[in-house]
């Protein structure tokens, strides 16, 4: 199978349905699926309100390609780009498309290119028809990536610094001192939610995880969590687990006290772990 990082991808931006201030963000994450070789951007480039995108094209290498609007209120970019995705398939150059795009006229794009054999990645805002995301492998949302920056941006808050008293006082020398109810505020009790998911969670997404597990996994219920992974994502493309404030499929998995996580030996390479998961009994 062809590692992913040299996967050849086409990148096909629908400037009227994308947010500028994201393309960096877009395209990092693009970057994970893919290598992108064809970068273009579609829209009406002589229109004054486009100005502000042409340094951030610059810096990412993103070729413009001019469509004029012929007639107002209609979207004639669409059309420009649908044709030169078709173009890119025919001439074989690339194994996956990245349509980036909230906009359910690429629905019919999205599946004669995945029924091509190709790999169809998009990226759009959360007010993205569901026809257009079901139509793809996988679906992103941008305030998703964009969420992630900034908290990977955020400093961390510097924790507040105590004078030390020279001594105690005689009277205070054996006694505890007591809680600070700013400061220190009283350890507040873990709120779990029902069937042991986490708060953030919805219980229909746990419920959704908990049927893929039994679909795959063995007669004891066990399920390798790569297998449980890729069918959540042909059953669900834009699920995510930034969506619900975890970075990996893991860790949201073990953030659940209703799934069993089990790290086996990988026997065929004969080093590093697998990891295994399945549902706990639930009332």
């Amino acid at each position: 199978m062809q590692d992913t990082q040299d996967r050849r991808m086409a990148v096909l931006i629908d400037a009227d349905n994308a947010p500028r201030k994201s393309l960096k963000n877009i395209m990092e994450e693009v970057a994970v699926y893919g290598n992108p070789t064809i970068k273009r951007i579609y829209g009406d480039w002589t229109h004054p309100s486009m100005n502000t995108w042409k340094q951030i094209l610059l810096e990412n290498a993103i070729t413009p390609i001019q469509q004029y609007g012929y007639t107002t209120g209609k979207n004639s970019t669409d059309s420009a780009m649908i044709i030169d995705a078709m173009d890119i398939l025919y001439a074989g150059q690339v194994e996956a498309f990245c349509l980036v795009s909230s906009d359910s006229d690429f629905t019919r794009l999205a599946v004669r290119l995945r029924e091509a054999g190709k790999t169809v990645i998009g990226l759009g805002e959360r007010k993205t028809p569901g026809a257009f995301i079901k139509a793809c492998d996988r679906f992103i949302y941008i305030e998703i990536l964009n969420e992630n920056k900034r908290r990977q941006q955020k400093p961390a808050a510097p924790k507040p610094k105590r004078d030390k008293p020279s001594g105690p006082a005689p009277a205070e020398a054996d006694a505890p001192a007591a809680p600070d109810p700013v400061s220190d505020p009283p350890p507040q009790p873990e709120v779990k939610a029902k069937n042991g998911a986490q708060p953030g969670i919805p219980q229909d997404i746990i419920d959704f995880i908990a049927g893929v597990i039994d679909d795959v996994g063995d007669e004891e219920g066990w399920a390798y969590l790569g297998e449980v992974g890729s069918l959540i994502q042909k059953k669900q493309p834009d699920f995510d687990p930034r969506n619900f404030g975890y970075k990996r499929l893991t860790l949201m998995i073990e953030a659940c006290d209703c799934f069993s996580v089990e790290a086996r030996d990988n026997v065929q390479k004969g080093n590093g772990k697998l990891i295994y998961i399945s549902n706990k009994t639930r009332g």
